[in-house]
Parts: structure tokens; C-alpha cells; sequence
């Protein structure tokens, strides 16, 4: 008989203290990665709070180099500008950047590292461009420096003057120092590009009910006027006549139309009350023939400053028999029919009171700024330009009715609208009866305006509210997107941030 014997439990003493031992190690492992994980998400967290400071340092940089260079304090002194003594002979603006002295012009933090022809703008660029942001870690300093990209000047289409265009490329740096430093670098372009003064065939600055009314067949469109003449007219095409209001436009009958687009921030078709302003209102076929543009904000068009000093007010009469009114020497001379005003030059001055041309008088009007009070045509009178371009410039003290034109009365042959500009800042009325060859601009975006007769204006019109009747046309002339300029608002743009 085989006796089979037991292993003695002895052999199986220490095994649990080593099973033990691996769970502890296995435990302090585990323990040790959850703390290490979470030391590293919290610097992690920690470093984007950094970064983030950092770059609102550097924003702010950003935003400061920019005010300065938007402000009056550095217009006053820029390039072009009369009062800088700054021309702009000493700058290379044929390359970008725009090179002074043979190197690229730049404004820095670090006045000794600009490149700028004038000491007083290096040295306020540098206390504007530079500073401390409280953050709750610790203070975050910003610096900044600006590259001059582009630069060119344009004649002001409201003053006649010249004013310079420029592209800034700004870059600040945002630096944050403490247990753990981060530095944010960001850069923006600054600039401001030409826009048309008469982008529209007829804008209206009012924001109400009927800003525009259009009714009895009146129409717009538009024309080339470089394009040949046929018949001595422009050929007009019914497209582009685009009309504009801060406010409603409001269309009556079936043949009124509107040969484009209506822009405005207002929504929506339908009836139209102060408390809810609608885009457009029509009735009796009425078209709109381009639909409905919504605007982001109101068109703001600046009043032209009053006439400085202002004309007269005495009367100012040309009539058929005896031609120039006294007082007005070598400017005047009598012509068929009535006189002719002729300037000395295209940016000479010719003041006048309230002018009154009579019946059958024709005063012809040659290139020259007219500052006048007021205009008032009597029936069969004409106002004939011979050359361009005639500024009127109409003060309005006084008058209900500044300016006051009678059906054909405006003679314009070229058809080129530029040829002939009225500007009033006033809130008076403006009556105009167009004719088959009245071509001009109107700027007068305070006031009233009626335009009646069945009769056509080529051009363009700015007013507050613009009421059209009787089968009056208005033919937009599409080189007044590029002719009419004036400098439009500052914009910062291709926002750009880096880390390092």
C-alpha cells in the first residue's frame, strides 16, 4: 500500500506579502500618473490663461498704435498734409513698403528704431505704442511697431482738397513674466480705401417712412458718360440705377420703376409706419427691378461746412437785356442773351448773393467755385456751362428755398455730371425740373428735394428725402464709381496671432 504525503504549508509562506507588494506598486503607479496627469493639466490650464493674458497685452498694443494713428495729433502731421512740412517728395510710394531714406518707413516702441522724417511723430508713436496691462498673475507688457505699406493721395470729392490714403501694417507684442514667462505676438493691417460719394442714383439720409417717394412713372437707369452720343443723347440702359435710404422707399403706379437695386438697412415689404419702418412700400405694379440690399447701418454722409466767409444776401439779377449786374469787373461779360461768367481759374472764387436768372436769360457758366446764397431760375431762363468743372457752392441764409430750377434750364452738353456741382449743407428745399440736357450732382443730404417735370437729370442726387413725380427720370452715370471720391472710415483688418 503506497502512502501518498502532503506538502508542508510552510512551503507556501510569503506568497500574500508578495501579491501585497504588487498591489501597493501597482497602486503608487496608478497614484503617481493621476498626479502627474493632473500636474499637467493644470500647467497646461495654467499656460493658456498665460497665453491668453499675453495676447490681450499684445491686442492692446494693437489698439493704441492704432489710435495714435488715427488721431488728429498724427493727421495733422502726416505725409501730404500742409501743415507737416512733410511732402511727399521725400517717400518712395511707388514700392511696399513705402521706403524713406532707402529703408522701409516704420514708427516703433523704440523711438531709435523708427524710420520717420518727423522727431515729434517718432517720439508720440513711442509713448502711444508702449504699457503695462493689470492682469490678475502679473502686469503684461505690450509694445508696438508700424510698417508703412502703402500710401497715395486723392482729391476729396466735398473739398476739392487732397487727402492722403495710407496702409499700416501693425505689430505688437504682449509678454507676461512670473514662475512661467509666454509671449503673444499679433499683427493688423490699418487702412482706409476711396469710396464714391454718389454711389447711388439717388440716396435719401432720412430714416422714416417714404424717404424716398416715387410715383407717376418716374424711373432711374443709368449711362457711360464716356461712351458716344447718339443723337446728341447718352444711350441709357435700364439697368444700374441704384437707389439708396436710410429709411423706405415708396413706389406708386405701374409705370414706375426703378432699374436696379434698392439699399437700406431696413427689412421687409409692406406698409410703412414711424414705428415700423419698412424697406420698401409699393402699390399699382410698382418694380424694384434688382431686389433689396440690406445695409448693416445707417449711410452717414457728412453736411458740407457752410461757405467761409458767406456771400451776401443782396440780390444778384441777370437778365436778357442787360446782362452782368454791376459790381462783378473782368469776371463778367455780356453775352447773347444775358452774360458770362468766366474765372480765373478752376479753383477761383466767384461770390455772388441771392442770384436770380429772369426770363430768357442765359448766363453761361465756365469752370470756377460759385459761392452763392441762393439760385432761382424763372421760366424760359437758362444756366448753360460751357466748361467744367462749375462748383456751386450755396450758403442759404434765409431761404425756405435755396435753390429753385425751372424745366430745360440747365444746359450741360458733355453730360458729364462732374461738369457741374451743387453742394448745400442747409435743410431748404431744392426744386429741380430736369431737362434733356441736365446733367449735374446734387449734394445736399439735410434737405428736401422734388424732382418733377417729366424731365431727366443725368447724374446723381444726395438729399434727406428725395420725392421724384410726374415721369421725372434720373440716369446714373456709372463713372461716378470711380470720379466722385472721398476717403472712406478706417478699418483693421487681416487679424493675425502667434506664440513663441
Amino acid at each position: 500500500m503506497t502512502n501518498h504525503s502532503r506538502p508542508a504549508r510552510n512551503s507556501e509562506q510569503g506568497m500574500a506579502i508578495i501579491l501585497a507588494l504588487f498591489m501597493m506598486l501597482a497602486m503608487t503607479v496608478l497614484g503617481t500618473s493621476l498626479m502627474f496627469v493632473s500636474k499637467t493639466e493644470t500647467l497646461s490650464s495654467h499656460n493658456y490663461r498665460l497665453m491668453s493674458q499675453a495676447r490681450y497685452g499684445a491686442e492692446s498694443g494693437i489698439h493704441t498704435a492704432a489710435n495714435y494713428l488715427l488721431s488728429g495729433a498724427y493727421s495733422a502731421a502726416a505725409p501730404g498734409m500742409a501743415a507737416s512740412g512733410d511732402p511727399l517728395a521725400n517717400y518712395v510710394t511707388t514700392v511696399s513698403p513705402v521706403t524713406y531714406n532707402g529703408a522701409p518707413v516704420v514708427l516703433s516702441w523704440d523711438s531709435t528704431a523708427s524710420n520717420y522724417p518727423i522727431t515729434a511723430v517718432k517720439t508720440a508713436f513711442a509713448a502711444a505704442a508702449q504699457g503695462t496691462l493689470d492682469v490678475k498673475d502679473a502686469p503684461v507688457t505690450y509694445k508696438a511697431r508700424a510698417t508703412l505699406k502703402s500710401m497715395r493721395q486723392i482729391s476729396d470729392a466735398f473739398t476739392g482738397s487732397l487727402i492722403t490714403l495710407q496702409t499700416w501694417d501693425v505689430t505688437a507684442e504682449g509678454s507676461i513674466t512670473g514662475a512661467r514667462n509666454a509671449t503673444v505676438e499679433v499683427s493688423s493691417l490699418i487702412e482706409r480705401q476711396t469710396t464714391p460719394v454718389y454711389a447711388y442714383a439717388a440716396f435719401a439720409t432720412d430714416n422714416g417712412c417714404a424717404a424716398l417717394s416715387f410715383a407717376g412713372g418716374a424711373t432711374t437707369n443709368s449711362y457711360d458718360s464716356q461712351a458716344a452720343l447718339s443723337g446728341g443723347l447718352p444711350v441709357v440702359g435700364n439697368y444700374g440705377g441704384n437707389v439708396g435710404s436710410n429709411g423706405n422707399l415708396t413706389e406708386v403706379g405701374n409705370t414706375t420703376v426703378v432699374q436696379g437695386s434698392l439699399s437700406t438697412p431696413r427689412q421687409g415689404v409692406g406698409a410703412c409706419t414711424a414705428n415700423n419702418v419698412t424697406a420698401q412700400t409699393t402699390s399699382g405694379g410698382a418694380t424694384v427691378t434688382a431686389g433689396l440690399n440690406q445695409l448693416s447701418q445707417n449711410v452717414t454722409y457728412p453736411t458740407p461746412p457752410a461757405p467761409n466767409p458767406l456771400p451776401p444776401t443782396t440780390a444778384t439779377d441777370f437778365k436778357k437785356t442787360t446782362g452782368c449786374p454791376s459790381g462783378y469787373g473782368s469776371v463778367c461779360a455780356n453775352s447773347t442773351n444775358g452774360a458770362t461768367i468766366t474765372p480765373a481759374s478752376a479753383s477761383s472764387i466767384v461770390t455772388m448773393g441771392n442770384v436770380a436768372v429772369n426770363a430768357g436769360a442765359v448766363l453761361q457758366l465756365n469752370a470756377g467755385i460759385y459761392v452763392i446764397n441762393s439760385l432761382t431760375m424763372n421760366g424760359n431762363s437758362t444756366i448753360k456751362i460751357n466748361s467744367g468743372p462749375v462748383v456751386i457752392k450755396v450758403a442759404g441764409v434765409g431761404q425756405t428755398t435755396p435753390i429753385t430750377i425751372t424745366g430745360q434750364g440747365l444746359v450741360n452738353s458733355t453730360f458729364r455730371p462732374s461738369d457741374l456741382q451743387f453742394i448745400y449743407g442747409g435743410t431748404g428745399e431744392v426744386k429741380l425740373a430736369g431737362g434733356d440736357t441736365t446733367a449735374g450732382l446734387f449734394y445736399a443730404p439735410n434737405a428736401t428735394a422734388n424732382i418733377t417735370g417729366g424731365a431727366d437729370l443725368y447724374g446723381a442726387i444726395v438729399v434727406k428725402q428725395l420725392t421724384e413725380a410726374g415721369g421725372a427720370a434720373i440716369h446714373y452715370d456709372r463713372r461716378l464709381q470711380n470720379d466722385a471720391l472721398t476717403a472712406g472710415n478706417y478699418m483693421l483688418s487681416a487679424f493675425t496671432w502667434k506664440s513663441y
